[in-house]
């Protein structure tokens, strides 16, 4: 149990309201900010303003998926107001205090650093890039389907990148009957790649390979589906982006040829929030249970 834990949240979206039921569930004292058009009523919490006292007492604050950008604004779907997280605010943090985040921008690990306050990054931890990676490969499939009119079984699907979502993506497109190319930069990814079935090759050859494909997934956040291999591509094919802004594609130019191509970063927290919440508060809830164990028997 969390009893006694001080925790506040702050902005975010319907992942979080798994996250707060599950410490709610562990006995935490839980204090929500940027709540305010939430429209089902959750009990057992209290609604706080933004301010420096609010942190005084908080032993762990929840930031949405991106914790703020880079002024310090923090999103919020349930809240009219801004919300900006300042350096007086982490400033009041308790030196024991953590800070979880799916991902942090150099603003806030910044102010973070600066005070000392440990910053846990979700996002950046294995097991959850991995749960994350399953409804990912769902959004992905999704919005395939939604986009184009031929099937996935018998298509060429190419997958760029082959950690953690693009295993996953490539896996379940090879399930549903696809061709699978994967583009890799790594000879251990290219040797998983061929005992998985899929037809592997290096991002080198990349304008070489695109020349057959229907389908084009990205998961490698730099640029890689360049205006050279976009003037490769068939007018068929529909690429999807699935790395972090602002992705490895070059959008403008795949418009100025017209070919169809989407960035969708984020879909765990658009196409099946609850379960992406879920993965969120199950490993927010083990760390902090570890802290908690580990305090008393360090007490």
């Amino acid at each position: 149990m969390l009893t006694g834990m001080q925790a506040v949240f702050i902005g975010g979206d319907a992942r979080q309201l798994e996250v707060i039921g599950r410490l709610l569930e562990l006995d935490a004292t839980v204090q929500l900010i940027g709540f305010d058009n939430l429209q089902t009523p959750l009990n057992g919490v209290t609604r706080i303003k933004l301010d420096t006292e609010a942190f005084a007492q908080a032993d762990v604050v929840l930031l949405p998926a991106v914790g703020t950008d880079d002024k310090g604004k923090v999103e919020s779907i349930f809240s009219s107001e801004e919300l900006i997280l300042t350096e007086e605010h982490v400033a009041a943090l308790p030196k024991h205090a953590r800070v979880f985040t799916g991902m942090a921008k150099p603003y806030l690990k910044t102010i973070c650093n600066k005070y000392s306050i440990a910053l846990i990054e979700l996002f950046e931890r294995d097991d959850v890039a991995i749960y994350n990676s399953i409804p990912t490969a769902e959004g992905a499939v999704m919005m395939a389907i939604q986009h184009t009119d031929f099937t996935i079984h018998g298509s060429v699907s190419m997958v760029l990148g082959l950690g953690r979502t693009g295993l996953t993506l490539a896996r379940t497109l090879k399930g549903l009957g696809a061709r699978v190319k994967a583009g890799v930069r790594k000879p251990e990814h290219f040797a998983r790649a061929l005992e998985m079935g899929f037809e592997p090759f290096y991002t080198k050859e990349l304008i070489r390979q695109v020349q057959d494909v229907d389908l084009l997934f990205n998961t490698i956040p730099s640029m890689v589906v360049t205006s050279q291999v976009i003037a490769q591509i068939p007018h068929r094919a529909l690429i999807i982006d699935l790395a972090s802004r602002p992705g490895g594609t070059d959008f403008r130019f795949a418009e100025r040829r017209g070919i169809k191509a989407m960035l969708a970063p984020g879909l765990p927290g658009i196409v099946a929030p609850k379960t992406a919440g879920r993965i969120i508060a199950h490993t927010v809830s083990e760390l902090l249970m570890e802290d908690y164990q580990q305090g008393r028997n360090g007490s």
